[in-house]
């Protein structure tokens, strides 16, 4: 008789994740595993596009919990293959540096033992995921400033520079003095503008880089795409918005313009840089869309989550 694994747990860590901090947790997720007679396995990530792999081959497998150890990236990857599928449920233990996309489940940057049991007990809600340029996004992507920034980092084929690694404080405070505007076209829902933009953020959730909530109105399962447009600024505007955006303050302000749509078209005149959930690509043409409900995902139901009741 066939083995039944429609109660199996795999668990893709993504080892280098959070400067290494992932791989220290494979000791505590298999003490958990114990804890909580889960039938479950570990596997580790050895390259980039790895999480997708091994996501793909365990979901066909007939393996239904789909977890991921790492960052935001690492669960862009195990996500991928997973979308719409309804057989599958995806989980997340954070354990990368930004952790933004957690907060949209309600659970915090780092499990304690409330966390796992919350975790455990395996409360599920199908959540929206954008697509951009055919990848998905499951907390966001961003066009300028932000953009620009990670792009210091980069090659217009994706690859990381070679030398070190400029510090994340310098290269903001650089952009900010010397980013210029590029002129965008944007459509939406019939209707179409052009404008210079300054930072453009798509969402499903609610915070970036840490602490930045570009779109604090987001609700990932509304079937609506969070659009945070900002236009062009001079020095002291700057300033005064990136003191704002943490407290999602900055909406208010006439130079940004904050809507919500079921899809997007955005077009450069030439490549542009722009982050999925993090991480860097180029381009010049935006296609942006929602696919409701296209995931699910455990979350905590008593955390401060941002889903709608």
């Amino acid at each position: 008789m066939a083995e039944d694994k429609s109660e199996k747990w795999i668990f893709i860590v993504n080892p280098i994740a959070g400067n290494g901090f992932a791989k220290t947790l494979v000791p505590e997720i298999e003490k958990m595993i114990s804890k909580y007679n889960i039938d479950g396995e570990i596997v580790l990530t050895e390259r980039i596009g790895h999480a997708a792999e091994l996501s793909k081959m365990y979901s066909e497998k007939g393996f239904k919990y789909i977890i991921s150890v790492g960052g935001d990236g690492t669960l862009n990857e195990a996500a991928r293959p997973l979308i719409n599928n309804k057989n599958v449920v995806i989980g997340i233990i954070p354990a990368g540096t930004g952790n933004d996309f957690i907060q949209i489940l309600g659970f915090p940057n780092r499990y304690g033992e409330k966390e796992w049991e919350t975790f455990f007990s395996k409360k599920i809600i199908a959540m929206d995921v954008g697509v951009v340029n055919d990848m998905i996004f499951l907390n966001g992507m961003g066009l300028g400033f932000d953009a620009e920034v990670a792009a210091e980092n980069y090659n217009e084929d994706g690859t990381v520079k070679e030398g070190e690694v400029s510090k994340y404080f310098w290269q903001i405070i650089k952009t900010l003095l010397f980013f210029r505007e590029k002129r965008m076209v944007v459509l939406s829902e019939g209707s179409q503008h052009e404008t210079d933009c300054f930072m453009n953020t798509v969402s499903i959730g609610r915070r970036f880089a840490g602490k930045y909530f570009l779109t604090p109105k987001a609700i990932a399962n509304d079937g609506l795409l969070d659009v945070c447009s900002i236009k062009r600024l001079n020095l002291f505007q700057r300033f005064k918005l990136f003191l704002q955006v943490p407290k999602g303050e900055h909406i208010k302000d006439k130079k940004v313009n904050y809507f919500q749509t079921q899809a997007v078209n955005i077009e450069f005149t030439e490549k542009v840089p722009y982050h999925v959930d993090g991480e860097m690509n180029f381009a010049k043409k935006f296609n942006i869309k929602i696919l409701p409900e296209a995931v699910n995902i455990i979350y905590n139901p008593d955390g401060k989550h941002f889903f709608k009741k």
